[in-house]
């Protein structure tokens, strides 16, 4: 490759990359930082004064970043975000001890925290979600990426999520950004709470489904829509695919056409 050629290659790039963002330490700092935020709120070697300390200087290194106006306010987040972290602990602790009561699977709480990858996403969600109405830039959707990396489980941290809350198995789930969750729901692997269609007109208008309280949603379910409810004391069966509400105390199936056929022995 002749020198000229290699130079006019770089350039083609150079311009390109202009298009998108240079910030990829964003995203490592932010798993960082919710790495962080979990052991300090789970892990019980983890001393949480020095724990704060270390998630304040992740923080304020993360704000450099994101914050790319000096008038912005996000850099002082910080105080008032570390104020909402005992509620957010009730909160989990609720939802792994619903998790624990639920499942006939677990048998402690310690096997909830450490082994269920549906309790890590409703935690990093809880948090990421707390993190969202400061309007905090790209921190709280990479939060959620953690999460979703990690256990299969994708949840927009712009979603709302009543207290307690069960997934169980957890890989696949989809939870859209403007659903709506009550209290004491169950959901299984592969359930997507999505919107009916993809258009950008939509963006702050309400795509996703609601789900009211004491439902139990089993896997591989769809519910698609910003009008579709899912009335409380429901069970949503597996395979379902439903685009308009359903009463509460519903039960909503799905009938496959299953043939068996045995070999008759000569």
């Amino acid at each position: 490759m002749t020198t000229i050629l290699k130079k006019e290659i770089i350039r083609s790039i150079e311009i390109e990359k202009q298009k998108v963002s240079n910030l990829y330490e964003i995203k490592s700092k932010t798993e960082d930082f919710t790495k962080q935020l979990f052991l300090t709120l789970f892990d019980k070697n983890t001393d949480i004064e020095q724990g704060m300390e270390v998630l304040e200087n992740q923080f304020i290194s993360l704000t450099e970043l994101v914050c790319f106006k000096n008038e912005n306010p996000c850099r002082e987040i910080w105080t008032t975000f570390m104020g909402k972290l005992p509620e957010i602990l009730r909160k989990l602790n609720a939802d792994a001890e619903f998790i624990r009561d639920n499942d006939p699977a677990a048998n402690s709480l310690d096997e909830v925290y450490l082994a269920y990858p549906g309790f890590y996403a409703i935690a990093i969600y809880r948090l990421s979600h707390a993190l969202l109405d400061f309007g905090l830039p790209l921190v709280p959707r990479l939060m959620s990426e953690c999460a979703h990396t990690q256990t299969g489980t994708d949840i927009n941290p712009g979603a709302k999520i009543g207290v307690p809350f069960f997934i169980d198995h957890a890989t696949g789930v989809v939870i859209g950004e403007t659903s709506i969750i009550e209290d004491r729901v169950k959901i299984y692997q592969g359930v997507t709470l999505g919107g009916l269609s993809v258009d950008k007109s939509m963006t702050n208008k309400k795509r996703h489904p609601t789900i009211e309280s004491d439902v139990t949603i089993y896997a591989n379910a769809t519910i698609l829509g910003g009008e579709t409810v899912i009335g409380k004391n429901s069970t949503i069966g597996g395979n379902v695919w439903l685009t308009k509400s359903v009463a509460e105390s519903s039960t909503v199936t799905h009938q496959p056409h299953i043939k068996i056929k045995e070999n008759q022995s000569s």
